[in-house]
């Protein structure tokens, strides 16, 4: 394999890439970074068995083939080098990368034993990545960060018809932001809780005029969602396993998968932004017991401002900023034993 890529170009799509890699992969071959050259572009792939990324960009091929090297090394390489074309090269177990005076030698790693990465599902819609990222970046901040409650530090993602709505709780507070998108069905209905790790990277990555939207729920068998969009350097995709959230019946009872849509919102009695409300008060009630229910708050305003204070932006809603004190005080009281 011998191909010729713009540094910029290389180092801007190397350093997305390897940011998802693990630091401490459970099996040393994912912290892999997987390229391979093919008719003037070559493509870059990282996966850790739950996220998947691949940028593809325009190169100069020589010959055809792929290799799979160290991400992060590779990372901090093509940072540090000279604003000129880079030359990288493949013979045998070695990849020689060269740039004006700096020459690199990298070990590679066996790619039979790379892991496939998964299919993007069908395309569910497109939305503005300008919008997106601001949206997303206004709710990931009420995401919960305790990996003890995995089910808190995700980004509810609903999709009703022509509007997405973004959810996000860590039990004390909530951030709700609507959006809406053009969908590849007008009555299209779905949901899924995203990491919101996952979901701030992609779409502030993201950077083209739309983003298309995957969803494959896991009822269908995938249970992932992808992200896909152009960018100047090329295009970027990227999948993630959705998480599994459950929820607790009664004080005794077996943690059973909740029903996301509200019979509020099926029958159409409230408004979107009032069953994301009721949606959050279910994840809050699935991950927390019942006194840390009664104690459990939220503060919510329709713009981002300092001190931790979540957004709402509902459509129809003016921009006025305004502070309710625990709006799910009551939802959550009453789901506790």
């Amino acid at each position: 394999m011998k191909f010729r890529v713009e540094r910029d170009v290389l180092a801007e799509s190397v350093a997305w890439a390897a940011r998802s890699l693990p630091s401490r992969p459970s099996v040393p071959i994912l912290a892999g970074l997987l390229v391979e050259a093919e008719d003037g572009q070559i493509t870059l792939s990282g996966f850790d068995y739950e996220t998947s990324v691949r940028v593809t960009v325009p190169a100069q091929v020589a010959d055809a083939g792929k290799c799979l090297i160290s991400g992060r090394l590779m990372a901090d390489i093509s940072k540090s080098l000279p604003n000129q074309p880079v030359d990288i090269a493949v013979d045998g177990a070695k990849a020689q990368v060269t740039c004006g005076s700096s020459r690199f030698t990298l070990q590679t790693l066996p790619t039979e034993e790379y892991p496939a990465l998964p299919d993007l599902p069908a395309a569910s819609g497109t939305v503005r990545s300008d919008v997106f990222a601001q949206a997303v970046a206004q709710v990931v901040t009420a995401a919960g960060r305790e990996d003890t409650l995995p089910v808190l530090t995700g980004v509810r993602v609903e999709i009703e018809g022509s509007t997405i709505s973004l959810l996000a709780t860590d039990r004390y507070r909530l951030a709700i932001r609507e959006l809406e998108w053009n969908p590849q069905s007008p009555d299209a209905s779905a949901a899924a809780l995203i990491p919101a790790r996952v979901l701030s990277e992609t779409a502030k990555a993201m950077t083209g005029t739309d983003i298309i939207v995957s969803l494959a729920t896991p009822g269908s068998g995938d249970g992932i969602v992808g992200f896909e969009g152009e960018v100047s350097g090329g295009n970027r995709r990227a999948t993630t396993t959705i998480i599994a959230p459950a929820r607790r019946n009664s004080a005794n009872a077996a943690i059973t998968p909740p029903t996301y849509h509200s019979a509020t919102r099926r029958s159409g009695a409230v408004s979107a932004t009032s069953a994301a409300r009721a949606s959050a008060a279910t994840i809050v009630a699935a991950a927390t017991s019942g006194g840390t229910r009664r104690r459990a708050g939220a503060m919510l305003s329709r713009n981002s401002v300092p001190g931790g204070i979540c957004p709402i932006a509902a459509s129809g809603h003016s921009e006025k900023t305004s502070t309710v004190n625990n709006p799910l005080s009551a939802a959550m009281a009453s789901g506790s034993g």
